[in-house]
């Protein structure tokens, strides 16, 4: 690993990303790029009394979707780098803790998942192991609650306002592989 300027760092051996996952909400699953998610649910409850519990839900199946397609078994991985929107991450720790891993959470809103792969990268490079999962998640109904109009409240919401996605992402991370590689990182 290398330093190169005043934030880029150029890994020698470059991490891989192994294997990806993805669960969207239905609105996202309307949307023009249904056909790239893994699953695509119908209501944002997703069997759940809580959007926040739903949230927990949909990031443990995406997580434990990516390891299943991996094929790694879950003993040999690592590390699990996630976060979502929530206080104190808790439905990505909730939603993971039966994974038994060591557990990172990660609070960087919209650059949670890049966060992960970043640290992710920097862990499997300098030789503190040789997978890890990186992950995060969102909830529309969870983040309103939270940064901007409970939907209890019954607000009105122009077209132009931002939409939180409801959905998660995971990718396992690999010291070695073919590719794709993570060749460098910029934090800033």
């Amino acid at each position: 690993m290398q330093k190169l300027g005043k934030q880029t760092v150029k890994f020698d051996t470059p991490p891989t990303i192994l294997q990806t996952a993805s669960i969207v909400g239905p609105k996202e699953s309307d949307g023009p790029l249904a056909s790239y998610f893994d699953q695509c649910l119908e209501d944002e409850f997703w069997g759940e009394k809580t959007w926040e519990k739903a949230e927990s839900k949909i990031i443990k199946e995406t997580v434990n979707m990516v390891v299943a397609k991996s094929g790694i078994p879950s003993e040999k991985i690592d590390y699990c780098f996630a976060g979502d929107l929530l206080n104190q991450c808790i439905s990505s720790s909730f939603g993971l803790r039966e994974l038994n891993l060591p557990f990172f959470g990660i609070f960087g809103a919209c650059s949670t998942f890049v966060e992960a792969l970043c640290m992710a990268s920097v862990f499997l490079e300098g030789g503190a192991g040789n997978y890890a999962i990186c992950a995060a998640s969102s909830h529309f109904c969870s983040a309103e609650k939270q940064f901007r109009f409970p939907l209890e409240l019954g607000n009105q919401r122009p077209p132009s306002s931002q939409w939180t996605v409801t959905g998660s992402g995971a990718a396992i991370v690999a010291k070695d592989g073919m590719g794709p590689y993570i060749t460098h990182i910029t934090p800033r």
